[in-house]
């Protein structure tokens, strides 16, 4: 039973820093493009932040077995909020270079700290899931990615509206305020040694000698990369510079989207459980 509650209060703060994340993004995209940033200088806000959750993404794993996935979780919810709080200090008029320069720093705690948080709630599914029990697994990471992103949908509307109605600055530390509640509350509910295992994993751990999960793991890469050249900057300035949408209405159509993508991740072990007979994909190209 404790293992269940754990996995609620974890996957209860990993959706709650799931709407900061997609509310964070709409809130720096549209204020920043508002003041006069051109396309190319918005991307570059966001460049450390996909990079860092990279990085973030290989060493997660490793880091979480050996410091507990409550470090992780309680870490990556103090990056997200330091994050928040640097943002809210941004000054229109700061050079354009140092304001680029000081808003990557920014998203780069933010990446990490989403894919801390990220990490800890997919690997506190292990603790329901009955060891060997692979398709059960699959049909829980699923639900809980489409959930998160359904919730990032939630989180790009919620942006676009914080925006028009409350402004950059004040959004920021309501977001930053709410997230201080999230994390005390998991940082005194969470047992210390959740997910901590028994012998230290050893660095070279992280590297994978299958060749199948190696070539999948590239084409993710690539297949991320694709999408994210046109969805995190080009869209949402086509939506608001050339059809003059309003802030919640691009936050509202990016939502929509998400939110689509998410329930197609949901159900995707349905899906697929129509060619393999309810197994789980085993992974082979």
């Amino acid at each position: 039973m404790s293992g269940v509650r754990n996995y609620i209060l974890v996957t209860a703060a990993y959706w709650s820093f799931t709407l900061t994340d997609g509310a964070l993004r709409m809130l720096v995209l549209l204020h920043f493009h508002r003041i006069g940033y051109t396309p190319v200088e918005l991307a570059f806000l966001f460049l450390f932040y996909e990079f860092f959750g990279i990085v973030t993404n290989l060493l997660g794993g490793w880091v979480g077995a050996r410091i507990g996935l409550k470090a992780t979780l309680v870490g990556g919810l103090g990056l997200q909020v330091a994050a928040l709080a640097m943002l809210a200090f941004v000054l229109p008029e700061w050079p354009k270079a140092v304001s680029v320069a000081y808003v990557m720093v920014a998203q780069a705690l933010s990446g990490i700290a989403k894919d801390l948080t990220k990490m800890s709630a997919k690997s506190a599914i292990k603790v329901l899931v009955p060891e060997g029990a692979h398709a059960s697994l699959f049909r829980w990471v699923a639900v809980l990615t489409g959930s998160k992103n359904a919730l990032k949908g939630v989180g790009y509307f919620l942006g676009g509206l914080l925006l028009a109605v409350l402004g950059y600055a004040h959004s920021l530390w309501a977001m930053a305020a709410g997230l201080v509640l999230i994390l005390v509350g998991a940082a005194l509910s969470l047992p210390q040694e959740m997910g901590k295992a028994r012998t230290k994993p050893a660095f070279s751990s992280l590297f994978s000698t299958s060749r199948d999960l190696n070539i999948l793991a590239a084409a993710r890469f690539f297949l991320f990369g694709a999408r994210d050249v046109w969805f995190v900057v080009a869209v949402p300035v086509f939506l608001s510079a050339t059809l003059g949408w309003s802030f919640t209405q691009v936050g509202t159509f990016l939502a929509l989207w998400v939110i689509g993508y998410g329930v197609v991740q949901a159900v995707a072990p349905s899906v697929i459980g129509l060619w393999t007979r309810g197994d789980a994909p085993q992974g082979g190209t």
